[in-house]
């Protein structure tokens, strides 16, 4: 998005930052005021170079038909773009240009000098964008610390890349005698063809004589326009830090984002999306063909399955696929045992039901009778007063209205911590009413009458997975975030900045997930038990209890849960390592938020800020995320710096934390079926039946449902963008933000380091939250 404070009447600002200087002399300014009218250029403009004669003009024309080829020629084989390489003081001028000497008499423009006498290196890093580069003509001019103008200089005659980080580097003179340092530019871009938006990743300026280097990050679209677009250094400011004259530029962009970025709810009463996906949210095309390239290897390895609804004759026969198609899941010859059942509640995809139980509850039917013996030698009372009990309580799935009248379980399930530290479950009741048929299982039912009541207990908590913990918490509601953002913050916000790495892809991905995954007739419709509507049923029940306080912060979260303390309960891997995590991230977030607000008044005066939180707290169905309990209030906003450094730090670990710890082993997970089934082909059970192999056969899905649960967790579990804190994109170009970011890397690298160690002594592997695994972003 082109600036759009630079043009024709245009008064320029007194200074930039905090320099003493003027960057809008009006010589500059002076040198078109005579042609504003006949020429259509913003000024201060130059064109390719002086003014040309009648003669030139018509040689030109008339060399048109002669070069074309070879020109066209040689662009297509030498491709001298936007690419690595060093672009001196060229004079060519292309031939496809028709010139038109008499509009633009008084746009005198800077002669080109040879090498000898260029003071600057201008260096551009085109964006990683579809369509990124431009066949536009390409137009800078620099102020310096002294309050100076350059002339106007041109970068480029074509330049044209699709490709990402394609760079070029410029030496131009900037007829700025003694410069020191260059402290904003303007850049534009006059239409020449077809391809003429340009997206910008950033421009290096560097003074020759003092290799003083100024980063203007520009991370946008820059179109043609009479307008020119105008970066300070760096480009982190708060608004009411922004120079005057840029604030009708700053509030341009996130009024355009405002028309870009809207809000529709797909289902009443549900999450807020993205009306219609941005052109600068979808998948780059390196990303887009590694995924669909995945997915079709993966189905070349499954191909030799026979693709019939033929249901799986044992359980060796539906094990015997694995080995020659995708792998074997590690679970596949511990799935029946009962303390892999304790492990998939702390370190499984859902680790997050698991809570302390101080009393059984009432509609529970466990009596000291039901329990016999399975507490080692203590009491029911006695078992609870020790802190030895745990409970999973699903009552969120009771009633859920499932796709085709299928019967979901809303179970309970009750566990013991025994004397070597290991969770074993001890009970479970498969609905919420207590009742003649609503039998208590226990492990001292027959092996495959217990082995069935915990593949019916997994299988409500799988839904309980995809649409909360999964998709709930993590994709749909930062959504809402990330459209909030864009929509309040300028691009320039140090927080847009700062946030903006861990909101890549995830508008693109939640867009074709929708489409292809949660849509009727996809795979939730076809291999969840509760269907596409009974997951939006099932969301936003959920949302309406979700709370910034509770489940936006890690501690507070298992404390809600009372497993905080590692003396309740000592093994528990998500715990242990999503705490620390959390925790770099909060350091990391609270070093540069407090940079930018350090007096009460910076954070008082940040009116972008109000209106982002005023936002993200109001109504789904009014234009607004619908955020519970975030901090602040209506009249002020955020009152305090730890308020942001919070709501900053949940967003950020949701989008890498939180979605690492539910997404990454679902093939681990779900891809042997029985092992946490999302579906089950069969009603809840209701009495203690006695089952066969044949009759636990019977309740799993067929081969060709198989398959899909096979390749589309597989690929799900597959990581998408960069590790955390190695972003894709550098947002960050300040002192205080760089230093930030190299810190936040070395925290990482150690905590890394750590959680390895700790894999070491554990039960059971758990690396889903490594941040060398931990992925910066919601991309998959």
């Amino acid at each position: 998005m082109g600036g759009t404070v630079r043009g024709k009447g245009y008064t320029g600002d007194a200074r930039f930052n905090s320099g003493p200087s003027a960057p809008w002399p009006g010589a500059s300014r002076a040198r078109c005021a005579a042609s504003v009218s006949p020429c259509l250029r913003p000024g201060p403009v130059a064109l390719d170079s002086a003014p040309l004669s009648r003669d030139h003009t018509t040689y030109s024309h008339r060399c048109v038909q002669t070069h074309t080829y070879s020109l066209l020629f040689h662009s297509l084989v030498h491709r001298h773009t936007f690419t690595h390489c060093n672009v001196h003081q060229s004079t060519m001028r292309s031939p496809f240009v028709r010139r038109r000497a008499s509009a633009c008499q008084g746009c005198e423009a800077q002669p080109q000098p040879k090498d000898s006498a260029a003071d600057v290196m201008i260096t551009v890093v085109t964006g990683d964008r579809r369509g990124a580069g431009t066949d536009s003509k390409v137009f800078i001019i620099l102020h310096d610390d002294q309050g100076r103008t350059s002339s106007t200089l041109r970068l480029a005659n074509r330049m044209i890349t699709n490709c990402r980080g394609q760079t070029c580097t410029f030496k131009r003179s900037s007829g700025l005698p003694d410069l020191r340092a260059v402290t904003a530019i303007e850049l534009w871009l006059e239409k020449f063809g077809v391809g003429a938006a340009w997206f910008v990743d950033r421009v290096v300026v560097t003074v020759v004589d003092n290799d003083n280097k100024a980063v203007f990050p520009v991370l946008r679209w820059v179109k043609p326009s009479p307008h020119h677009l105008t970066l300070t250094v760096n480009d982190c400011l708060l608004p009411q830090d922004t120079p005057e004259k840029l604030l009708a530029q700053r509030m341009h962009d996130i009024g355009h984002k405002k028309e870009v970025y809207r809000y529709t709810q797909n289902v009443k009463n549900g999450p807020v999306q993205i009306e219609n996906l941005p052109s600068d949210e979808k998948f780059s095309e390196e990303y887009y063909w590694t995924f669909a390239s995945e997915k079709v290897s993966l189905l070349a390895q499954t191909k030799f399955i026979e693709w019939t609804t033929t249901k799986w004759n044992t359980l060796e026969n539906l094990k015997s696929v694995f080995k020659k198609s995708l792998g074997e899941p590690e679970c596949i010859d511990v799935w029946k045992e009962d303390w892999w059942f304790g492990l998939q509640r702390l370190q499984g995809v859902n680790p997050q039901v698991i809570a302390l139980c101080t009393a059984i509850p009432e509609n529970f039917d466990v009596t000291e009778e039901t329990v016999k013996g399975l507490l080692d030698d203590l009491t029911l009372e006695e078992a609870l007063k020790k802190k030895k009990l745990f409970i999973c309580d699903l009552e969120i799935t009771d009633n859920l209205d499932c796709k085709d009248n299928r019967e979901l379980a809303s179970p309970l399930a009750l566990f013991y911590l025994n004397k070597e530290n290991k969770l074993m479950p001890v009970a479970i009741q498969l609905k919420q009413k207590k009742g003649p048929d609503n039998p208590v299982y226990t492990p001292n039912d027959s092996p495959n009458t217990w082995l069935v009541a915990k593949m019916f207990y997994n299988n409500a908590e799988a839904q309980h997975h995809q649409a909360l913990t999964h998709l709930g918490y993590t994709h749909l509601l930062m959504e809402g975030v990330v459209i909030c953002t864009h929509r309040n913050l300028s691009p320039s916000h140090p927080l847009f900045k700062l946030m903006a790495p861990h909101f890549l892809f995830l508008l693109a991905i939640n867009t074709r997930g929708l489409e292809k995954l949660v849509a009727p007739g996809g795979w939730v419709d076809i291999c969840m038990t509760q269907g596409v509507q009974g997951i939006f049923e099932l969301m936003k029940r959920g949302f309406d209890r979700w709370r910034f306080d509770r489940e936006g912060q890690v501690e507070k979260e298992l404390e809600s849960r009372g497993v905080l303390d590692p003396e309740v309960l000592p093994y528990y891997p998500y715990r242990d390592d999503a705490i620390p995590l959390f925790n770099v991230i909060k350091k990391y977030v609270r070093t540069v938020v407090t940079h930018h607000y350090d007096t009460p008044e910076k954070l008082a005066g940040d009116w972008e800020l109000r209106w982002w939180r005023e936002e993200l707290v109001k109504p789904r169905d009014n234009n607004g995320v619908g955020l519970r309990n975030i901090p602040g209030n209506e009249e002020k906003g955020f009152t305090s710096v730890d308020e942001v450094v919070d709501v900053v730090t949940v967003i950020i670990a949701t989008c890498s934390l939180g979605h690492a710890a539910a997404n990454f082993q679902q093939y681990e997970q779900y891809g042997f079926v029985p092992n946490y089934p999302g579906i089950l082909m069969g009603p809840v059970p209701c009495e203690k039946k006695i089952y066969s192999e044949k009759d636990i056969m019977a309740l799993l899905p067929d081969k060709r449902m198989t398959l899909d649960i096979m390749v589309i967790t597989k690929l799900l579990s597959s990581r998408g963008t960069n590790s955390l804190g190695n972003f894709e994109m550098q947002y960050l170009y300040d002192p205080v933000g760089v230093k930030a970011a190299e810190e936040f890397k070395k925290d990482l690298k150690k905590l890394s380091l750590d959680m390895q160690k700790s894999n070491i002594d554990r039960q059971w592997k758990f690396e889903w939250l490594d941040p060398t695994i931990v992925p910066n972003s919601i991309s998959v």
